[in-house]
């Protein structure tokens, strides 16, 4: 029995591979034919013999046109084909060599010795920094086979050799489950600098993170701009869109950037975009390092005196201080974790133990990170910028495993009086939760704004006001706590810019209020009738007599009864008082962000 193999398409004969008479076993070559550039091949559905070649090389042929015919072949001619020697086993293919050799280049086996003096310096490398923050085996290279623009000055191999992925490490992995954008500029590579590809891997990465609504995590060491890729006909390289594209993730997905080592110029400018900045002690950021300083004629600096982590922990830069990458990483990943939707179990701690945190003496400081402990699950606090504005503290945590922000006056700072460092801090606080839909708790004990010539010359008066204004535009639940003193224009700050201003307002038993700090008041108020007495214990004790009957009129009952609170709550309840009014709080629509008075 014969059968014809026919042309499955329109197309010219490229090869005949067999010859008549020859006989074939399954699945040898027949023929070649070529449409639209591409080759396809024909070959035998079974053993057979061929009887005649129907077409030759060079030929045109029509779709179902024959191409050779097949017939027959004898059992014993079959068996001698089938038992021809096999072929020896197939080696790697080329390309795919090519390939392998080429991903194994990226690795930090293939560099040795920049490895080694990275881990001598006490660093690691930014493939094990990615490596810890991910979780195992999710992480996804984008651009990994990238080399720096160059080619004008170094060969390719070298490149590929001695400058992986163009000096940035980028891609998409899971961290706590969720899935996040990954950049770390590593620093064993041109020094970290930012190239030609590296820029265009960033750009890449930051507008799937926008459209996909991926956190971020930068790890940004390096030393900003780099001036010797040549592969490119521009001049300055100001028209890059990284920096644009960075900034525009600010509010949309939560942003974190992490230094080690040195952080100068574009890694810094990126770094301080970030919502977060976690920094490790041995770290130095700065909008310059020593060659661009000494380029602008303005002194020879080593690099360890720009931007001293002590010194950007202090003014607010760094948001939180560690000691080493590892550290770094694990903050990164605990950070994440209060904006992610995955439940959390929340051990409360012990409720009556509030009860006995303040002093019975009213005028004596106290800790009010102790009432902060006594509130949130145990070991969920993360408190950012501790070193800067520390006349208030800012805290993410969770109740009861719901991740909240909270800000919470400071007594052991100023009495914890309101400067312009504390009112920054707090207003861009504010801004932080809101972007990111976590409600918001404020444990309030304040004699009000810093007042006095000094304070004045801070321009205090724009500052302070940023936390009115911030307030103003939030969406997210917030609730308020008087915890002892509560008086004049910095409590009604601390309570979203009035005390009816929160979803819910309350007062411990010891909360005190007053349009301004009550012994102030007694010696504003009465300073005739004080000073008609003679000095000495006669006028001290009128003033103790008409304080007492401050304090009474201002007590926290008091404030309840004439509705200016919404309830006064024993501290062992407040816990619960607050997760109740969570319970219900939804978040409003986003406003237009209002313009900042700084």
């Amino acid at each position: 029995m014969t059968q014809e193999i026919r042309s499955p398409m329109a197309a010219t004969v490229v090869e005949m591979a067999v010859s008549a008479g020859q006989a074939v076993r399954t699945g040898d070559l027949l023929a070649i034919v070529e449409a639209m550039k591409m080759e396809h091949e024909l070959r035998a559905p079974h053993d057979a013999r061929v009887l005649a070649l129907l077409a030759q090389p060079g030929e045109l042929v029509g779709e179902g046109d024959g191409l050779l015919r097949l017939g027959p072949v004898e059992l014993r001619e079959s068996s001698a084909v089938a038992e021809a020697p096999a072929a020896p086993a197939a080696t790697l293919r080329a390309d795919l060599r090519e390939f392998l050799d080429r991903e194994a280049l990226l690795h930090d086996a293939a560099r040795p010795d920049a490895v080694a003096r990275r881990h001598a310096s006490g660093q690691r490398t930014a493939r094990e920094n990615v490596a810890d923050l991910c979780d195992p085996g999710s992480f996804v290279e984008y651009g990994g086979f990238a080399y720096a623009a160059q080619t004008k000055r170094r060969s390719v191999d070298e490149l590929i050799r001695q400058t992986p992925a163009d000096g940035m490490v980028t891609g998409l992995g899971n961290v706590n489950g969720r899935r996040c954008a990954v950049l770390a500029y590593d620093a064993t590579v041109l020094a970290g600098t930012q190239g030609l590809r590296n820029h265009q891997k960033t750009d890449r990465l930051l507008g799937l993170a926008l459209d996909q609504r991926l956190p971020v995590v930068l790890f940004a060491e390096g030393g900003g701009g780099r001036p010797g890729d040549t592969d490119m006909p521009i001049v300055a390289g100001l028209h890059v869109t990284t920096f644009a594209s960075f900034a525009k993730l600010s509010g949309q997905v939560p942003v974190v950037g992490i230094a080690a080592g040195r952080c100068f110029a574009g890694n810094a400018a990126l770094l301080g975009c970030c919502d977060l900045i976690i920094a490790t002690r041995d770290s130095n950021i700065g909008m310059g390092g020593p060659a661009m300083v000494e380029g602008g004629g303005l002194g020879r600096f080593r690099p360890e005196d720009i931007g001293p982590a002590a010194l950007q922990s202090a003014n607010g830069v760094i948001d939180l201080l560690v000691d080493d990458e590892a550290q770094a990483v694990a903050a990164a990943k605990r950070y994440l974790g209060f904006f992610d939707a995955a439940p959390r179990h929340g051990e409360a701690p012990d409720a009556l133990a509030l009860r006995d945190l303040l002093p019975e003496n009213r005028v004596r400081s106290h800790d009010m990170r102790a009432v902060i402990s006594g509130l949130v699950d145990r070991d969920s606090a993360l408190e950012l910028r501790a070193g800067f504005g520390i006349g208030i503290h800012t805290v993410l945590a969770r109740l009861h495993g719901r991740p909240v922000g909270l800000i919470a006056s400071n007594p052991l700072h100023l009495g914890g009086a309101i400067d312009a460092d504390a009112a920054d801090k707090a207003a861009r606080f504010m801004q932080l939760c809101n972007a990111h839909g976590l409600p918001m708790v404020s444990l309030i004990d304040t004699p009000g704004f810093m007042v006095g010539p000094d304070i004045e010359a801070r321009a205090q008066v724009r500052h302070v006001s940023r936390m009115f204004v911030a307030a103003a535009h939030l969406r997210v639940p917030f609730f308020a706590v008087v915890i002892r003193k509560a008086y004049g224009l910095g409590a009604m700050a601390m309570a979203a810019g009035g005390f009816h201003a929160p979803l819910g307002m309350a007062a411990w038993p010891s909360g005190e209020f007053g349009a301004m700090g009550l012994e102030g008041a007694v010696r504003l108020g009465y300073r005739k009738e004080l000073e008609a007495l003679p000095e000495g214990e006669p006028r001290e004790a009128r003033f103790r007599e008409l304080l007492a009957r401050q304090i009474a009129d201002g007590r926290a009952l008091n404030m309840a009864a004439t509705l200016e609170i919404d309830t006064v709550i024993d501290p062992s309840r407040t816990r619960d008082w607050l997760l109740q009014g969570l319970a219900g709080a939804v978040l409003r629509e986003r406003s237009t962000p209002g313009i900042d008075p700084w």
